[in-house]
């Protein structure tokens, strides 16, 4: 066993191989966590925080659906009307599309993932202490563009809800926290030198 793990530590100190141990262990995280928040929601429903969480989507949602609407309405300076937190435009076959914006369509999951990738992740807390905040607004602002993106998306494409909500801007949301955790790991997981295999210094 000592001769595995010091086998393994040797393999993780050659740079050659560093890229195929730190994609491994970002996918290991990304997968145990989507599997571990499916027990959580599914068969616990959020057992022992509930209340919490219920109260944290909405105040999200909220707070999601605010800034989705002013990016709409001072940065393209689109015409809509909104009722319940959904938002009603024209599309270009002169009938009205929507976009809802419930609480489950805000970013909890996705900082809870990033939460759960960075804490376990290794590298140095003191970069930790403010790259994982600088994050979570990331992704909070990744599910703006997304709200935003489908608005905009739906008024040339009315019937392509689907294709928008289910496949482009939700892909976006991981490919912006892959990105992220290569920058993280690029530049300060690995900014330390990391000390080559030990081996007795030669006397002189």
């Amino acid at each position: 066993m000592n001769f595995n793990k010091d086998k393994i530590k040797e393999l993780y100190a050659d740079k050659r191989y560093q890229t195929y141990f730190d994609v491994g262990l970002f996918f290991v995280l990304i997968f145990s966590f989507h599997l571990l928040y499916v027990v959580w929601n599914e068969y616990l429903d959020y057992w022992p925080i509930k209340g919490t969480i219920d109260k944290l989507f909405v105040w999200a949602s909220k707070l999601l659906f605010n800034q989705s609407t002013w990016v709409l309405e001072h940065v393209f300076r689109m015409d809509f009307f909104t009722k319940d937190q959904t938002i009603w435009f024209l599309n270009h076959q002169d009938t009205y599309s929507a976009v809802t914006v419930a609480p489950e369509c805000t970013s909890l999951k996705q900082w809870l993932h990033w939460l759960y990738l960075m804490l376990i992740f290794p590298g140095p807390w003191k970069h930790k202490a403010w790259y994982i905040p600088l994050g979570l607004v990331i992704v909070e602002f990744t599910n703006v563009v997304r709200v935003v993106g489908i608005a905009l998306f739906l008024r040339p494409f009315p019937n392509d809800f689907a294709l928008a909500h289910d496949v482009i801007f939700k892909i976006m949301f991981y490919v912006v926290i892959f990105f992220m955790w290569v920058i993280w790991n690029d530049n300060f997981h690995h900014s330390i030198p990391r000390k080559s295999p030990s081996t007795s210094p030669d006397k002189q």
